[in-house]
């Protein structure tokens, strides 16, 4: 019987063929889902998939894009935020 951390559907089962004939099962945790964008729902590029743990431990300049709104919106909604930001300053002149 596996251990209570391992009785749950959150654990990848993946059958493995030992060398006495026998298969048993390892349990492997599931690769998080890619960071996707706040606005459109695209994937993020340059977001690593990790989960939060492992991401906090490489360094900042690897965990996002080092721009405004980087790791949240992509740059095409980043780009149509910023007009709009540009536009109305403009218009409140």
């Amino acid at each position: 019987m596996p251990r209570p951390a391992e009785r749950t559907r959150s654990m990848r089962r993946k059958p493995v063929n030992t060398p006495n004939g026998r298969r048993n099962i390892h349990y492997i945790k599931k690769s998080p889902g890619r960071a996707k964008c706040a606005s459109c729902g695209n994937p993020l590029p340059g977001v690593p998939r990790g989960i939060p743990s492992a991401i906090a431990k490489i360094k900042r300049s690897l965990r996002r894009p080092d721009r405004p709104y980087g790791g949240r919106l992509c740059s095409s909604c980043t780009r149509n935020v910023m007009k709009n930001k540009n536009m109305e300053r403009w218009e409140n002149d």
